[in-house]
């Protein structure tokens, strides 16, 4: 039995194809990746904002107490035994108010900080779920060119490829 002869071309086809894939399913991790990171900071970004909003709420109470306990001490006369003690329990409830606004500033930083990360996750996932599309489309136009043994299939095939290779690349630079 003769062997048919095969043309130099489909090598390279064959080889193109095979980074193609190789880059595509990289860019299907890496933006997976990407999107994982962006969806679990942002989950805690939100357990921190809310964990900010109970800060709030707590300080909140704590302020309404302290100038309920300013107008009961203002009703007092000057010489009065209980005046000190409403003194002290307004400069511990001053105490308290400054303590949470302190805490609510940390936690907003890190909210904001989290939020960030995902905001870097998503710029770095979007350009990975591009590069995937137009990598698969030419690994598409590829299997058709090597199918039908047309050429210029290929060749259609490469600068669709080579859009999904500069979207890969710029997954991981960001400089488009």
């Amino acid at each position: 039995m003769a062997e048919e002869k095969k043309d130099p071309w489909l090598n390279y086809l064959a080889l193109t194809t095979v980074i193609l894939a190789v880059c595509a399913t990289l860019s299907t991790f890496k933006g997976g990746g990407y999107s994982t990171r962006g969806v679990i900071s942002q989950a805690q970004a939100s357990d921190q904002w809310a964990y900010y909003q109970s800060k709030g709420v707590k300080q909140y109470l704590y302020q309404i107490q302290r100038d309920n306990l300013v107008l009961q001490r203002e009703a007092l006369p000057d010489n009065n035994k209980a005046a000190a003690a409403f003194d002290a329990r307004i400069a511990d409830y001053n105490k308290k108010v400054t303590q949470y606004d302190n805490e609510k500033h940390d936690i907003e930083n890190k909210a904001r900080a989290l939020e960030a990360q995902r905001d870097e996750a998503q710029q770095h996932g979007k350009p990975f779920g591009i590069a995937v599309i137009f990598l698969q489309v030419a690994i598409l136009i590829s299997s058709i060119a090597g199918l039908f043994k047309r050429k210029v299939l290929w060749w259609g095939a490469l600068p669709v490829g080579l859009i999904g290779l500069a979207y890969f690349v710029d997954g991981f630079f960001l400089f488009m």
